[in-house]
């Protein structure tokens, strides 16, 4: 099916919902901590050092040409333009996506060991390596992703595996080397779905994460409203066969883990957030039924420390979660939402936390913009920035951020 031929989905009914009643009572954003005149200046030339090598990167997933936007961060949050870099490759868009091209999480990832950025190509087929040296990228590399629609990533010691939406969609491994990716033989797996080669924004998978100990794949699919898990070997190689659960709640879609290894799993349809054990056989043990957070269409998750935050690209809000030390996760704030929403901040999408747990960016699809916040010690959030200029949502748009 042509990505301009877009059918209706329930799904896509629930995302246009306006969250009018929630923007009319949005409060202002906070203003940017500025430092007090009286500090010494060799104090502000330190942290100026400190924060140059800090970094955020975007996905501008543009048709023509997908490019990566980079911006310099300081130690304040603040994000300042640092330059533009071609991957090589095409950005796609999902048949139907209301606000989300790729409708996945995970599609630019940062790996801290190797230094390497990676980014998919969704409308070519491949996934892009840069070598990031500060706020710029070097040594381009562009493979293959072993499949139709590549739109997530993850990473495990020396191995990447990247999901592709398209088609039976699947699961394929690289070796991550010096010189970018190298595939991996021997480890493409078949997802068994039944999408076109652009798919269903509804009916492809959600993301592809590694368990923290590396040994187990975990995939969601929406539509099919399952969580499958691929138990890998020491080779890097997955099973042969998923196990397949099914999910908790309804349309699985963004994965993360607890600092004790736990799994969450945010679902789309109700807003809901379910905690998983994922066992050594690949089966799952639910932890915690489905959390709602009384928001619209919740389907980002990221951790930062003990706190967890989603977006609800529905009515434009993020959400906090804390984790008490039993495992048991409660909202931060009773009504679901950490930050009131602006004008200039529709649309939420994916979000990206700094390695520090310090700073929380959220990308705004419908707006072209992202978010800064700083992230208190109780949870809360206090906005420092907003980039401008990002390619806004249209036939596509934005999807993909990390932080370094």
């Amino acid at each position: 099916m042509s990505r301009h031929t877009r059918r209706r989905s329930p799904l896509r009914v629930r995302l246009t919902v306006a969250g009018a009643g929630i923007l009319a009572v949005a409060a202002a954003a906070a203003t940017m901590t500025i430092a007090s005149a009286g500090e010494p200046a060799h104090r502000r030339a330190e942290e100026q050092t400190a924060g140059a090598d800090h970094a955020v990167f975007v996905q501008g997933n543009e048709l023509e040409g997908n490019s990566i936007h980079v911006f310099r961060r300081g130690t304040d949050g603040k994000l300042t333009p640092a330059g533009r870099y071609r991957t090589g490759g095409k950005g796609g868009d999902q048949v139907d996506a209301p606000t989300d091209s790729l409708a996945s999480q995970g599609s630019l990832v940062y790996d801290d060991r190797s230094g390497l950025l990676l980014a998919v190509n969704a409308g070519s087929g491949t996934v892009t390596s840069f070598q990031v040296r500060g706020q710029k990228l070097t040594h381009r590399r562009v493979v293959g992703s072993g499949g139709d629609f590549p739109s997530s990533i993850t990473v495990s010691g020396r191995v990447a595996y990247v999901m592709n939406a398209g088609g039976a969609g699947s699961v394929q491994g690289f070796r991550i080397t010096a010189d970018g990716l190298r595939p991996l033989p021997g480890s493409r797996r078949s997802l068994g779905l039944d999408n076109e080669k652009v798919p269903l924004f509804s009916s492809s998978p959600g993301q592809v994460a590694f368990t923290p100990d590396g040994r187990a794949l975990v995939v969601t699919t929406k539509s099919a409203n399952t969580i499958e898990v691929f138990p890998v070997g020491r080779d890097g190689r997955p099973a042969e066969k998923a196990v397949v659960s099914r999910s908790a709640g309804e349309v699985p879609f963004a994965i993360t883990f607890d600092r004790s290894g736990r799994m969450l799993v945010a679902e789309a349809a109700k807003s809901t957030v379910s905690t998983y054990t994922v066992r050594s056989d690949g089966r799952l043990k639910l932890l915690q039924r489905p959390l709602a957070n009384g928001q619209n269409t919740l389907c980002w998750l990221e951790r930062a420390g003990a706190f967890f935050y989603g977006g609800n690209t529905g009515n434009s809000t993020v959400t906090g979660y804390r984790m008490d030390r039993h495992g048991r996760l409660a909202l931060t704030h009773a009504q679901g939402i950490a930050t009131p929403p602006s004008a200039q901040s529709q649309g939420v999408i994916d979000l990206a936390v700094t390695k520090d747990e310090k700073f929380l960016y959220v990308q705004n699809a419908t707006s072209g913009t992202v978010d800064g916040f700083r992230i208190g010690g109780d949870g809360s959030l206090t906005k420092v920035t907003t980039a401008t200029g990002l390619p806004a949502f249209a036939d596509s748009g934005m999807e993909g951020i990390t932080a370094v």
